[in-house]
């Protein structure tokens, strides 16, 4: 099999996030470039928050899993130059985010504000009738929202720039 950035981009749509199984690192827009090498590839990346404490658990899986998929070497760096924000999520990514019970982040343009928390949609309901429980929640990307449409407790995927 000839390796081209194409068979490593659908290799990499299979290492999904720690965190949220359903979404792969390409959803999220972890992935920041790959380039080709003599022996392998090169293959750049960004945590989706700065204390990420999974970062290198996903550099090995990058890793492990282009090796054993398409039998190259592999690096993995974490980029220093490029800062991870939301508007980076595909919008399928988005949607898997609700069908997976977390609010996907809205669109950022410009900076945070607390608009941004405001009437969430429930990921169980749909209801905007929801309001800011806490800022954060099992992780530091997450807050959590409470519906009062259905009573479902939720987290959302915090809008960051």
């Amino acid at each position: 099999m000839e390796i081209t950035i194409e068979n490593i981009y659908n290799s990499l749509q299979q290492v999904m996030d720690p965190e949220i199984p359903v979404l792969s690192v390409v959803e999220l827009g972890m992935i920041t470039d790959v380039v080709l090498q003599d022996n392998g590839a090169e293959v750049h990346m960004i945590p989706t928050f700065a204390a990420c404490p999974a970062v290198s658990y996903i550099q090995r899986n990058i890793r492990e899993h282009l090796e054993r998929d398409l039998h190259i070497s592999v690096t993995v760096i974490v980029d220093k130059h490029i800062t991870w924000n939301s508007n980076r999520i595909t919008a399928e990514a988005k949607v898997k985010l609700a069908q997976f019970g977390i609010a996907p982040p809205k669109r950022l343009a410009g900076e945070v504000s607390e608009e941004l928390f405001v009437e969430v949609p429930c990921p169980h309901c749909g209801s905007t009738d929801t309001y800011l429980r806490a800022p954060f929640g099992s992780t530091l990307c997450r807050a959590i929202h409470f519906c009062k449409s259905c009573g479902q407790i939720f987290e959302q995927f915090k809008p960051l720039e």
